[in-house]
């Protein structure tokens, strides 16, 4: 079954930022699709089984906090 998590994500602020964000979580196992919009903040992740302490993780190894 296919799930969604929305994180919050401070400091993204150009492409570098998103790409980064989106590489990490795009390397967790589970994960299909990670849409990341500068203007909001806001990073969607959909995928099976997702993990949040990995997702978590993933957010923060690209160097930002997920809230």
């Amino acid at each position: 079954m296919s799930q969604t998590i929305i994180y919050t994500v401070a400091g993204m602020t150009c492409d570098h930022c998103k790409r980064a964000v989106a590489g990490e979580l795009g390397s967790v196992p589970g994960v299909t699709r990670v849409a990341v919009d500068l203007d909001t903040k806001l990073v969607t992740v959909t995928g099976e089984e997702l993990a949040d302490e990995a997702l978590r993780a993933a957010i923060e190894e690209a160097g930002y906090k997920a809230a």
